[in-house]
This record gives structure tokens, C-alpha cells and sequence, in this order.
């Protein structure tokens, strides 16, 4: 007897083809679609105002890639880990590399933390002291020893860096410093590595941050070179911002080089990418997808979430699969249906496309291509039952604060 589970996916396969769909390459991009999750959403993390601890939590770094392959085991499409120094610093990166190819994954970006110490107070790259800037450049660059024993070919910057008051410190200046420290750091990466440049609209800095928008990250990168690209954080943008458009020009570029995947209501992105708007989540790939098509232009997918109240793994899970349903979404698209509408101008006919693809339910496609590529078609509630997270909370206790400590 067929399953429920069988009969949803029959019904709407046939439904798909009967609209023109070729089903075959739908189901081939979603079983090659990859999504780095981060080691940091893994441990205890919270707020500027708290850390809320959770009991089983990761401890050390080796423990972050246990949990990271559950993810991956479930949802068969997370294979990276990306780890941020000097939160997961071990002595030995090899072991740590090995301790991932054990478990099915690799390590992902290497992401360096320049926004904790006290001398950065003012300023980490762009700081006006230059013993303060040699200090960020020299981790820098140990960020780049680190990805290359790690096996790494991402370095991942994100800058706290900016001012709270006019007058505090010249715009120029400060640019000119970010410029000097990062040719030197461009000029020390393997040719094969590449360096994203995230930017923020603001906060920490309230009057000004160096990096505040995709034309700053973009221009720095100009002012580097070609393997110098910008790294789109969905949260990181005012509310008015229309963040495919940011994502069309970025790729018509060629300069977009991987995305922070997330949600904000207001700023800031620690919600699970797609709880807030799916929508805009949707036409985000929207624009994906056609660059998929006509480029061949690597990409990378990422999360950058810290999941301060709900239980780290499922929420990891759950924005797995929003992407999973975005992307699938996307694939749906009568794209000659939608540029002959475009170029005849039926402004409804074309809208109305996309909102087609949109209203389509592609949970039973993404549930078969999860068990395709060895996965769960509902990996939440096979992790509920499986019992590791019963396993881990008694092995590891309250954890150690991996992360926001």
C-alpha cells in the first residue's frame, strides 16, 4: 500500500507535469543544493543583554561538528561547517579537519572575530591606533593559516568597526586603514581562496560603520581584487531595502559571493530565515535561480543564525528546510512564460506567475529528495525520536557557553 507520504508526491508531481514542469531537473538541483550551517548555532548564545544556556549544548569545537552532522544526516544537503576563531581555536586543526571528514562534513568559512576584544573599542581594522590595527590584521591573517590547514577556501569578515559620534574620527581615514589591512591580508590568501565582505547598517556604531551597505562591501572589493566578494546577510538591511534587487545587481556584477541566510522583523538576523517573510525569501531565489541558469558563478549558501531560545538542532533543521521549500519554489517558474510577459508588459501576467510558483506546496518534492540523498522526510520528528538529544544532555550537562562566552 502506498504511504501518504507517496500519494502527496505522486499527486503533485503529476500536477507539475501538468503544467509544463520537468520534474527529472527539478529534482536534480534540489539533491545539488548546499547550505553551510555555522558552529556558533550550535552553542549557547543569546542577546547583548544575556546568554540563555541550554543543557547539551557543544562544549568544544568537536562537539559543534557532531551536532552539525545530525543536521546534515537528516537533511542531506549541509556537509560544511563554517567556524569562527577564536571561539572554536583548538591546538590541532588538522585533528579538527579529520574529526569532520569522520563525520561526513568539512570545514566551511573561516570567520574572524574582531569585536570582542577591549582594544577594539574604537575600531578593529580601521581603528586609529596602529598598533591596534596591526594586532586585527596579524588575526587576520592567522584566520588564513587557519583555513588553509583546515582545508578551508573561505575567509568570512564581518567588521564591527564605525563611530557614535560626528566629529569621532574622518570616514577617509578609516577607509584607507580597512584598505591597507585587508591588501595585506588578499595578498597572503592562496590564489585559491576567496575573501566575503559582509556589511551592516548598523550596531555596534550608531552614528556611522564602516562598512553599511552592499556599495561599501562592494568598492572594498573592487579596491582588492576579483576574489574579493560581497557577502549578503538577509538581516542586515534597513526594512525599506529591497534585498533581491541588492542580489540581482551583486550577481550582474559578478562580485556575490555567498549569502548569510536569516530573518529580521526590524534588524538583526538571529530568526530562523524564513519565519517572518517567506516571501521575500522566495523572490530572493528568484533571482538565484535565473543567475543559476545563465552563470555557472559558485555561490555560497550559508546560515548565520544563534538561536537563543528555541532548541539549537530543530531550529537548524527547520531553516534547512524553509530553504529547501524557497528553492524548490523558485524551480517552478515558467521563465519563458515570465520574460514574454515582461517584454509585452502584462505587469499582472508576470506577477502572477511568480505567485503561482509561490502557492505551490513543494513540501512532499523536498521530503523525497531528503530521503533520496539518505536524509529524513521529516527530519524534525526523526531527531525528536532518535534520542541524541537525550544522549548529549546527559553526557555533556550545561555545556561550556561555546560561543558567547
Amino acid at each position: 500500500m502506498r504511504s501518504t507520504a507517496q500519494r502527496a508526491y505522486e499527486v503533485l508531481t503529476e500536477s507539475l507535469a501538468a503544467r509544463g514542469v520537468e520534474i527529472d531537473a527539478v529534482e536534480e538541483r534540489l539533491r545539488a543544493q548546499r547550505v553551510e550551517t555555522p558552529s556558533w548555532g550550535y552553542g549557547d548564545t543569546g542577546t547583548r543583554f544575556a546568554v540563555f544556556p541550554q543543557t547539551g549544548v557543544p562544549r568544544d569545537p568537536f562537539e559543534k561538528l557532531a551536532d552539525a552532522a545530525q543536521v546534515h544526516g537528516l537533511t542531506g544537503v549541509c556537509p560544511s561547517v563554517a567556524i569562527h576563531i577564536p571561539w572554536d581555536k583548538v591546538d590541532d586543526y588538522g585533528e579538527l579537519k579529520g574529526h569532520a571528514e569522520s563525520l561526513g562534513l568539512r570545514i566551511g568559512a573561516v570567520n574572524p572575530n574582531l569585536f570582542q576584544e577591549p582594544e577594539y573599542k574604537l575600531g578593529s581594522v580601521c581603528h586609529p591606533d596602529p598598533a591596534v590595527r596591526r594586532k586585527a590584521t596579524d588575526h587576520l591573517l592567522e584566520c588564513v593559516q587557519v583555513a588553509k590547514e583546515t582545508g578551508s577556501d573561505v575567509l568570512s569578515l564581518w567588521f564591527a568597526d564605525g563611530t557614535n559620534y560626528a566629529g569621532q574620527d574622518s570616514f577617509v581615514e578609516r577607509r584607507n586603514r580597512m584598505v591597507e589591512s585587508l591588501g595585506e591580508v588578499y595578498a597572503a590568501m592562496p590564489s585559491s581562496m576567496r575573501m566575503f565582505i559582509e556589511y551592516k547598517p548598523y550596531e555596534p556604531s550608531f552614528y556611522h560603520t564602516d562598512l553599511a551597505d552592499w556599495g561599501a562591501a562592494l568598492t572594498m572589493g573592487q579596491r582588492l581584487g576579483e576574489r574579493a566578494q560581497v557577502l549578503v546577510d538577509l538581516g542586515h538591511h534597513a526594512k525599506e531595502v529591497n534585498i533581491e534587487y541588492v542580489v540581482a545587481l551583486l550577481l550582474d556584477e559578478g562580485r556575490l559571493g555567498g549569502f548569510h541566510f536569516n530573518n529580521r522583523k526590524y534588524g538583526d538576523d538571529d530568526l530562523i530565515v524564513g519565519s517572518v517573510n517567506p516571501f521575500e525569501l522566495f523572490l530572493i531565489f528568484v533571482e538565484l535561480v535565473e543567475a543559476e541558469e545563465i552563470s555557472d558563478t559558485r555561490i555560497d549558501y550559508m546560515i548565520d543564525q544563534t538561536h537563543n531560545i528555541e532548541p539549537k538542532i530543530e531550529a537548524m533543521i527547520l531553516s534547512i528546510m524553509n530553504l529547501q521549500e524557497a528553492y524548490a519554489k523558485a524551480l517552478l517558474i515558467d521563465r519563458a512564460a515570465l520574460t514574454e510577459a515582461r517584454h509585452s508588459g502584462d505587469v499582472l501576467g508576470a506577477h502572477c506567475i511568480l505567485l503561482d510558483a509561490y502557492a505551490t506546496d513543494v513540501r512532499p518534492l523536498c521530503a523525497r529528495i531528503r530521503e533520496d540523498l539518505g536524509g529524513a522526510s521529516d527530519p524534525i520528528t526523526t531527531f525528536e525520536e532518535s534520542g541524541y538529544a537525550e544522549k548529549v544532555s546527559e553526557e555533556r550537562g550545561e555545556g561550556a557557553g561555546a560561543g558567547w562566552n
